[in-house]
Protein backbone atom coordinates (compact mmCIF):
# COMPACT_ATOMS: atom_id res chain seq x y z
CA UNK A 1 0.00 0.00 0.00
CA UNK A 2 1.17 3.33 -0.94
CA UNK A 3 0.00 6.82 -0.75
CA UNK A 4 -0.72 6.74 -4.56
CA UNK A 5 -2.90 3.20 -3.97
CA UNK A 6 -5.25 5.34 -1.09
CA UNK A 7 -6.17 7.95 -3.49
CA UNK A 8 -3.21 10.89 -3.47
CA UNK A 9 -1.10 11.22 -6.62
CA UNK A 10 1.65 13.34 -5.63
CA UNK A 11 3.34 12.77 -9.27
CA UNK A 12 0.38 14.52 -10.54
CA UNK A 13 0.93 17.47 -7.70
CA UNK A 14 4.29 18.31 -9.12
CA UNK A 15 3.18 17.78 -12.67
CA UNK A 16 0.53 20.85 -11.82
CA UNK A 17 2.88 23.04 -10.54
CA UNK A 18 5.19 22.74 -13.36
CA UNK A 19 2.04 23.45 -15.84
CA UNK A 20 0.82 26.50 -13.91
CA UNK A 21 4.35 28.06 -13.81
CA UNK A 22 4.15 29.97 -17.06
CA UNK A 23 0.56 31.79 -16.12
CA UNK A 24 1.59 32.74 -12.40
CA UNK A 25 4.67 34.36 -13.55
CA UNK A 26 2.91 36.52 -15.92
CA UNK A 27 1.40 37.95 -12.59
CA UNK A 28 4.50 38.87 -11.12
CA UNK A 29 5.03 42.59 -9.16
CA UNK A 30 8.47 43.84 -8.05
CA UNK A 31 7.94 43.48 -4.56
CA UNK A 32 7.55 39.37 -4.87
CA UNK A 33 10.17 37.95 -3.83
CA UNK A 34 11.19 33.99 -4.63
CA UNK A 35 9.38 32.27 -6.84
CA UNK A 36 6.68 29.75 -6.61
CA UNK A 37 7.24 26.11 -4.66
CA UNK A 38 7.87 28.04 -1.38
CA UNK A 39 6.18 27.55 1.84
CA UNK A 40 5.02 30.35 1.77
CA UNK A 41 4.66 33.74 -0.63
CA UNK A 42 7.03 36.74 0.41
CA UNK A 43 6.22 39.99 -0.71
CA UNK A 44 8.51 43.04 -0.07
CA UNK A 45 6.80 46.07 2.44
CA UNK A 46 8.86 48.33 0.93
CA UNK A 47 6.85 50.47 -1.42
CA UNK A 48 4.11 50.34 1.45
CA UNK A 49 6.71 51.77 3.98
CA UNK A 50 6.59 54.78 1.77
CA UNK A 51 3.11 55.49 2.44
CA UNK A 52 1.70 58.25 4.89
CA UNK A 53 -0.68 56.33 6.73
CA UNK A 54 -1.30 52.63 4.95
CA UNK A 55 -3.90 50.77 5.90
CA UNK A 56 -4.00 46.54 4.96
CA UNK A 57 -7.14 45.24 3.14
CA UNK A 58 -7.95 41.58 3.20
CA UNK A 59 -11.30 39.74 1.22
CA UNK A 60 -11.38 36.37 1.37
CA UNK A 61 -14.61 34.06 -1.07
CA UNK A 62 -15.19 31.59 -3.52
CA UNK A 63 -17.29 31.17 -6.50
CA UNK A 64 -20.29 29.07 -4.70
CA UNK A 65 -21.61 26.32 -6.67
CA UNK A 66 -21.16 28.01 -10.29
CA UNK A 67 -18.61 25.67 -10.03
CA UNK A 68 -21.34 22.72 -10.87
CA UNK A 69 -21.60 24.68 -13.94
CA UNK A 70 -17.86 24.50 -15.13
CA UNK A 71 -18.24 20.46 -14.26
CA UNK A 72 -21.14 20.03 -16.50
CA UNK A 73 -19.42 22.32 -19.65
CA UNK A 74 -16.10 20.99 -18.53
CA UNK A 75 -15.33 24.43 -19.38
CA UNK A 76 -12.50 25.16 -16.82
CA UNK A 77 -10.47 28.33 -18.05
CA UNK A 78 -12.41 31.35 -16.72
CA UNK A 79 -13.75 30.16 -13.15
CA UNK A 80 -10.15 31.04 -11.62
CA UNK A 81 -11.08 34.67 -12.55
CA UNK A 82 -14.59 34.64 -10.04
CA UNK A 83 -12.42 33.47 -7.38
CA UNK A 84 -10.52 36.40 -7.89
CA UNK A 85 -13.07 38.92 -8.48
CA UNK A 86 -15.16 37.46 -5.83
CA UNK A 87 -11.90 38.92 -3.34
CA UNK A 88 -10.24 41.89 -5.68
CA UNK A 89 -13.50 43.58 -5.83
CA UNK A 90 -14.31 43.87 -1.99
CA UNK A 91 -10.72 45.44 -1.62
CA UNK A 92 -11.21 48.07 -4.14
CA UNK A 93 -14.59 48.79 -3.00
CA UNK A 94 -12.59 50.41 0.21
CA UNK A 95 -10.76 52.21 -2.32
CA UNK A 96 -7.58 49.67 -1.87
CA UNK A 97 -4.88 48.49 -4.62
CA UNK A 98 -5.11 44.64 -4.42
CA UNK A 99 -1.25 43.31 -3.93
CA UNK A 100 -1.27 39.34 -3.93
CA UNK A 101 -3.82 36.08 -4.48
CA UNK A 102 -3.18 32.98 -2.95
CA UNK A 103 -5.85 30.28 -4.45
CA UNK A 104 -6.97 26.86 -2.25
CA UNK A 105 -8.47 24.39 -4.89
CA UNK A 106 -9.56 21.41 -3.00
CA UNK A 107 -10.31 17.98 -5.47
CA UNK A 108 -11.57 14.66 -5.72
CA UNK A 109 -8.95 13.64 -8.27
CA UNK A 110 -5.37 15.96 -9.24
CA UNK A 111 -5.58 15.79 -13.45
CA UNK A 112 -2.73 18.13 -13.65
CA UNK A 113 -3.94 19.89 -17.01
CA UNK A 114 -7.36 20.71 -15.62
CA UNK A 115 -6.11 22.03 -12.65
CA UNK A 116 -3.46 24.35 -14.61
CA UNK A 117 -6.32 25.03 -16.95
CA UNK A 118 -7.62 26.64 -13.25
CA UNK A 119 -5.06 28.33 -12.28
CA UNK A 120 -4.61 29.83 -15.43
CA UNK A 121 -7.96 31.68 -14.83
CA UNK A 122 -6.66 32.32 -11.10
CA UNK A 123 -3.37 34.38 -13.15
CA UNK A 124 -5.76 35.74 -15.82
CA UNK A 125 -7.66 37.44 -12.84
CA UNK A 126 -4.86 39.06 -11.19
CA UNK A 127 -3.56 39.92 -14.41
CA UNK A 128 -6.85 42.10 -14.74
CA UNK A 129 -6.96 43.53 -11.53
CA UNK A 130 -2.92 43.83 -10.96
CA UNK A 131 -2.29 41.43 -8.24
CA UNK A 132 0.02 38.77 -8.13
CA UNK A 133 -0.15 35.39 -7.68
CA UNK A 134 2.24 34.32 -4.81
CA UNK A 135 0.90 30.97 -4.03
CA UNK A 136 -1.48 28.65 -3.36
CA UNK A 137 -2.30 25.11 -2.83
CA UNK A 138 -4.31 22.07 -4.64
CA UNK A 139 -5.21 18.98 -2.44
CA UNK A 140 -6.78 15.78 -3.54
CA UNK A 141 -9.64 14.66 -1.19
CA UNK A 142 -10.40 11.09 -2.70
CA UNK A 143 -13.13 9.49 -0.83
CA UNK A 144 -14.87 12.96 0.72
CA UNK A 145 -15.10 14.71 -3.65
CA UNK A 146 -16.12 12.91 -6.55
CA UNK A 147 -12.98 12.76 -8.77
CA UNK A 148 -14.13 14.82 -11.44
CA UNK A 149 -15.07 17.41 -8.84
CA UNK A 150 -13.51 20.56 -7.08
CA UNK A 151 -13.92 23.58 -5.19
CA UNK A 152 -12.15 26.46 -5.32
CA UNK A 153 -11.71 29.90 -3.25
CA UNK A 154 -8.97 32.52 -2.62
CA UNK A 155 -7.99 35.21 -0.48
CA UNK A 156 -6.37 38.48 -1.48
CA UNK A 157 -4.64 41.55 0.60
CA UNK A 158 -4.43 45.16 -0.30
CA UNK A 159 -3.47 48.62 1.06
CA UNK A 160 -4.75 51.96 0.53
CA UNK A 161 -3.92 55.03 1.98
CA UNK A 162 -6.12 55.83 5.10
CA UNK A 163 -7.65 58.93 3.83
CA UNK A 164 -8.30 57.60 0.67
CA UNK A 165 -10.81 54.64 2.31
CA UNK A 166 -14.29 54.79 1.21
CA UNK A 167 -16.38 54.10 4.14
CA UNK A 168 -19.74 55.48 3.29
CA UNK A 169 -19.48 58.10 6.32
CA UNK A 170 -19.96 61.19 4.59
CA UNK A 171 -22.65 59.73 1.87
CA UNK A 172 -25.88 62.57 2.08
CA UNK A 173 -29.31 63.52 0.84
CA UNK A 174 -28.56 64.60 -2.56
CA UNK A 175 -25.52 62.31 -3.15
CA UNK A 176 -25.69 60.46 -6.57
CA UNK A 177 -25.99 56.59 -7.47
CA UNK A 178 -23.89 55.46 -10.20
CA UNK A 179 -23.77 51.94 -11.54
CA UNK A 180 -21.60 50.21 -13.17
CA UNK A 181 -22.44 47.25 -15.45
CA UNK A 182 -21.59 43.93 -14.76
CA UNK A 183 -21.01 40.85 -16.78
CA UNK A 184 -24.12 38.97 -16.10
CA UNK A 185 -25.19 36.48 -13.06
CA UNK A 186 -21.68 36.59 -11.64
CA UNK A 187 -20.98 34.29 -9.10
CA UNK A 188 -23.93 34.30 -6.89
CA UNK A 189 -27.37 32.71 -7.04
CA UNK A 190 -26.27 29.30 -9.27
CA UNK A 191 -28.15 27.17 -6.33
CA UNK A 192 -31.23 28.99 -7.78
CA UNK A 193 -29.90 29.45 -11.36
CA UNK A 194 -29.84 25.56 -11.13
CA UNK A 195 -33.57 25.19 -10.21
CA UNK A 196 -34.27 27.40 -12.51
CA UNK A 197 -32.45 25.63 -15.62
CA UNK A 198 -32.07 22.34 -16.56
CA UNK A 199 -28.69 21.49 -15.90
CA UNK A 200 -27.58 19.38 -18.78
CA UNK A 201 -25.47 19.56 -21.28
CA UNK A 202 -28.24 19.68 -24.05
CA UNK A 203 -29.69 22.69 -22.09
CA UNK A 204 -26.70 24.33 -21.51
CA UNK A 205 -25.68 24.47 -25.50
CA UNK A 206 -29.50 25.39 -26.34
CA UNK A 207 -29.12 28.78 -27.93
CA UNK A 208 -31.19 32.05 -27.11
CA UNK A 209 -32.06 34.97 -29.74
CA UNK A 210 -32.32 37.19 -26.66
CA UNK A 211 -28.83 36.27 -25.61
CA UNK A 212 -27.00 35.94 -28.41
CA UNK A 213 -25.43 32.64 -27.10
CA UNK A 214 -25.85 29.40 -25.45
CA UNK A 215 -27.13 29.19 -22.09
CA UNK A 216 -24.26 27.88 -20.70
CA UNK A 217 -21.88 30.68 -22.26
CA UNK A 218 -24.08 33.64 -20.47
CA UNK A 219 -24.51 31.59 -17.30
CA UNK A 220 -20.04 31.15 -17.10
CA UNK A 221 -19.12 34.50 -18.36
CA UNK A 222 -16.61 35.38 -15.72
CA UNK A 223 -17.22 37.63 -13.08
CA UNK A 224 -16.19 41.29 -14.01
CA UNK A 225 -13.16 42.88 -12.00
CA UNK A 226 -13.86 46.68 -11.06
CA UNK A 227 -10.44 47.06 -10.00
CA UNK A 228 -8.75 49.40 -12.89
CA UNK A 229 -13.00 50.84 -13.06
CA UNK A 230 -12.51 52.47 -9.86
CA UNK A 231 -9.54 53.77 -10.00
CA UNK A 232 -10.14 55.56 -13.16
CA UNK A 233 -12.91 57.16 -11.12
CA UNK A 234 -9.80 58.60 -8.71
CA UNK A 235 -7.36 59.47 -11.22
CA UNK A 236 -9.99 61.97 -12.73
CA UNK A 237 -10.07 63.48 -9.07
CA UNK A 238 -13.26 62.21 -7.99
CA UNK A 239 -14.44 61.19 -4.54
CA UNK A 240 -15.97 57.86 -4.52
CA UNK A 241 -17.98 58.45 -0.68
CA UNK A 242 -19.28 54.74 -0.93
CA UNK A 243 -18.96 51.72 -2.74
CA UNK A 244 -20.96 48.85 -2.72
CA UNK A 245 -20.20 45.39 -4.43
CA UNK A 246 -23.08 43.97 -5.42
CA UNK A 247 -23.06 40.13 -4.35
CA UNK A 248 -24.82 37.93 -2.76
CA UNK A 249 -27.89 39.53 -1.48
CA UNK A 250 -28.56 42.01 -4.16
CA UNK A 251 -29.04 45.41 -3.93
CA UNK A 252 -31.69 44.79 -0.85
CA UNK A 253 -28.20 43.51 1.12
CA UNK A 254 -25.59 44.85 -0.14
CA UNK A 255 -26.12 49.09 -0.62
CA UNK A 256 -26.86 49.34 3.05
CA UNK A 257 -23.78 48.05 3.67
CA UNK A 258 -22.08 51.40 2.11
CA UNK A 259 -24.65 54.10 3.84
CA UNK A 260 -24.71 55.90 7.09
CA UNK A 261 -27.41 55.38 9.40
CA UNK A 262 -30.52 58.36 8.47
CA UNK A 263 -29.92 58.30 4.70
CA UNK A 264 -31.48 55.86 2.31
CA UNK A 265 -31.04 54.68 -1.35
CA UNK A 266 -33.19 55.40 -4.42
CA UNK A 267 -32.63 53.31 -7.19
CA UNK A 268 -34.80 53.66 -10.69
CA UNK A 269 -34.98 50.62 -12.42
CA UNK A 270 -35.76 51.73 -15.65
CA UNK A 271 -32.12 53.90 -15.49
CA UNK A 272 -30.76 51.33 -17.76
CA UNK A 273 -31.43 48.22 -19.05
CA UNK A 274 -31.31 44.40 -17.13
CA UNK A 275 -29.60 41.61 -19.49
CA UNK A 276 -31.71 39.50 -20.51
CA UNK A 277 -30.19 36.54 -18.65
CA UNK A 278 -32.37 37.76 -15.53
CA UNK A 279 -35.27 38.64 -17.72
CA UNK A 280 -35.23 34.55 -19.36
CA UNK A 281 -34.61 33.51 -15.93
CA UNK A 282 -37.22 35.45 -13.89
CA UNK A 283 -40.17 34.70 -17.03
CA UNK A 284 -38.52 30.32 -17.06
CA UNK A 285 -38.48 30.43 -12.86
CA UNK A 286 -41.50 32.31 -12.36
CA UNK A 287 -39.77 34.32 -9.80
CA UNK A 288 -40.72 37.57 -8.26
CA UNK A 289 -38.87 40.96 -9.04
CA UNK A 290 -38.25 41.75 -5.55
CA UNK A 291 -36.84 37.98 -4.93
CA UNK A 292 -34.28 38.81 -8.12
CA UNK A 293 -33.52 41.95 -6.71
CA UNK A 294 -32.52 40.04 -3.28
CA UNK A 295 -30.47 37.61 -5.35
CA UNK A 296 -28.80 39.19 -7.93
CA UNK A 297 -26.47 41.92 -9.32
CA UNK A 298 -29.45 42.61 -11.87
CA UNK A 299 -26.71 44.43 -14.24
CA UNK A 300 -24.94 46.28 -11.67
CA UNK A 301 -21.82 45.11 -10.45
CA UNK A 302 -21.01 47.95 -8.29
CA UNK A 303 -22.67 50.86 -6.88
CA UNK A 304 -20.67 53.74 -6.31
CA UNK A 305 -22.23 57.15 -4.50
CA UNK A 306 -20.55 60.37 -5.60
CA UNK A 307 -21.39 63.97 -5.05
CA UNK A 308 -24.57 64.90 -7.51
CA UNK A 309 -21.46 67.84 -8.94
CA UNK A 310 -19.73 65.03 -9.86
CA UNK A 311 -22.21 62.03 -11.38
CA UNK A 312 -21.31 62.98 -15.27
CA UNK A 313 -17.82 63.16 -14.85
CA UNK A 314 -17.66 59.65 -12.91
CA UNK A 315 -19.67 57.94 -15.84
CA UNK A 316 -17.61 59.69 -18.42
CA UNK A 317 -14.37 58.75 -16.32
CA UNK A 318 -15.99 54.60 -16.37
CA UNK A 319 -16.68 54.74 -20.31
CA UNK A 320 -13.26 56.35 -20.70
CA UNK A 321 -12.07 53.13 -18.92
CA UNK A 322 -14.29 50.37 -21.46
CA UNK A 323 -16.81 50.39 -18.57
CA UNK A 324 -20.81 51.06 -19.17
CA UNK A 325 -21.87 52.64 -16.33
CA UNK A 326 -25.50 54.77 -15.39
CA UNK A 327 -26.87 57.44 -12.93
CA UNK A 328 -29.32 54.96 -11.57
CA UNK A 329 -30.65 56.77 -8.58
CA UNK A 330 -29.93 58.88 -6.00
CA UNK A 331 -29.23 59.20 -2.07
CA UNK A 332 -32.52 61.00 0.15
CA UNK A 333 -32.67 61.32 3.95
CA UNK A 334 -34.97 58.50 5.92
CA UNK A 335 -34.35 54.84 7.20
CA UNK A 336 -31.14 53.13 6.05
CA UNK A 337 -32.31 50.93 3.06
CA UNK A 338 -33.10 50.96 -0.33
CA UNK A 339 -36.03 51.40 -2.19
CA UNK A 340 -36.81 50.62 -6.33
CA UNK A 341 -38.87 52.79 -7.97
Amino acid sequence: MDYKNAGVDIEAGYKSVELMKASVKKTMREEVIGGLGGFSGAFSLKKIKEMEDPVLLSGTDGCGTKVKLAFLMDKHDTIGIDAVAMCVNDIACAGGEPLFFLDYIACGKNYPEKIATIVGGVAEGCLQSGAALIGGETAEHPGLMPEDEYDIGGFAVGVVERKDLITGENIKPGDTLVGIASSGVHSNGFSLVRKVFEMTKESLDTYYDELGKTLGEALIAPTKIYVKALRSVKNAGITIKGCSHITGGGFYENIPRMLPDGVRAVVKKDSYEVPAIFKLMAKTGNIEEQMMYNTYNMGIGMMLAVDAADADKTVEALKAAGEDAFVVGHVEAGEKGVTLI
